[in-house]
């Protein structure tokens, strides 16, 4: 390993040979900078194609990784803090998705199973002083300046995947930048997670089966557990396997809206990591990055290389806000009592990326 690597990827159980791994394509961030021909129709295919590709950042990308490495301790830091003290940043009677949400407090799937995870999710116009600052633990506030630097990172990121769409789908110069600009409001947040080892005999689903709700995602992680379940009647789940270096990149529904299905929010989940990682704690930082609040989440005009809509379908005229908020807060019983184990109501795209798929 080099230095970025070392310092972004520590030991661990190893992650086992046997367990089924997803057929994600590795893209180099130095070759999409440089718009290589070869690596581009390799990204518009991952893009179309499962929506998830790992994304070597080695280089270019350095910055970022020892970034990410120091939010790993940072987020160590901030679950170690006592429950009670996590449970003043729990903001969902406000109608908010950022702060704190412990564990058991989302419907993990049909069953009625709840989550396993904790997790605390920071906004993006909080950070940049755009919008409305949040209340935090002092571990968080004393970060602010790594939180902020991270997320310009990871936006730097973003900017060039949504700058490669807009020319694949031959949209405008500009369109889908124009819709998700670091400094519109919107609704990008950096999320830190932490899932504890589950017992021996009740390993299960750490985060229930969804779509990711924006746009674009940024994924650090460092052990196993996420899996995806590829496009196909005979799909069967399968881990995505953490790499040193990389970051792992998915599309969220926002792309399966704008282009009626041509490119692919796919499905995922979390569950215990296989194999002897099982028996560690998960840590996982995302960068979520979703489009400005007020934008419209429909089929865009200008590109013939959109698929046009079904004949007589009529698009729900919802906002990038109240999609996220309906998707993150819509599973959560103690806003919606019984209503929140109906998870059809909390949706994503799944139906338009199986239909055009």
């Amino acid at each position: 390993m080099d230095s970025a690597e070392t310092t972004t990827y520590k030991s661990g159980p190893p992650f086992p040979d046997d367990v089924p791994t997803a057929p994600l394509l590795r893209l180099s961030l130095a070759k999409l900078q440089a718009k290589d021909p070869e690596e581009i129709k390799r990204f518009t295919s991952a893009c179309e194609d499962l929506g998830f590709f790992y994304l070597d950042l080695r280089g270019p990308g350095d910055k970022i990784l020892q970034q990410s490495s120091d939010l790993f301790d940072v987020g160590k830091e901030l679950f170690d803090l006592p429950l009670e003290e996590k449970k003043k940043y729990n903001f969902e009677h406000l109608k908010s998705y950022l702060g704190y949400k412990h564990m058991g407090a989302s419907v993990a799937d049909k069953h009625g199973n709840l989550d396993r995870n904790e997790f605390y999710n920071v906004g993006k116009d909080d950070m940049f002083e755009i919008g409305e600052k949040w209340p935090a633990p002092g571990v968080l506030e004393s970060r602010r300046d790594l939180i902020k630097s991270f997320m310009a990172s990871a936006y730097s990121i973003v900017s060039l995947v949504l700058e490669l769409l807009n020319d694949h789908l031959a949209l405008p110069p500009g369109t889908l930048q124009s819709m998700h600009r670091l400094e519109g409001h919107g609704g990008d947040q950096v999320r830190f997670i932490k899932a504890p080892p589950q017992p021996q005999d009740d390993r299960t689903i750490a985060l229930g089966e969804h779509t990711d709700f924006g746009s674009v995602t940024v994924l650090f992680n460092r052990l196993g557990g996420l899996q995806v379940l590829p496009p196909g009647a005979d799909a069967e789940w399968c881990y995505v396997k953490p790499l040193p270096g990389h970051a792992i990149i998915n599309l969220g529904d926002a792309m399966v809206k704008f282009t009626n299905g041509l490119l692919r929010s796919n499905i995922h989940r979390v569950v215990s990591p296989p194999g002897e990682q099982a028996d560690s704690t998960r840590y996982s930082l995302v960068y979520f990055n979703r489009p400005e609040d007020d934008v419209i989440l429909r089929r865009l005009q200008n590109s013939d290389r959109i698929p046009p809509l079904t004949t007589g379908l009529v698009e729900d005229e919802v906002t990038s806000k109240d999609w996220i908020i309906r998707r993150a807060l819509g599973s959560r019983p103690a806003l919606h009592g019984k209503d929140a184990f109906d998870l059809s109501k909390s949706r994503g795209t799944e139906a338009i990326s199986q239909r055009v798929n």
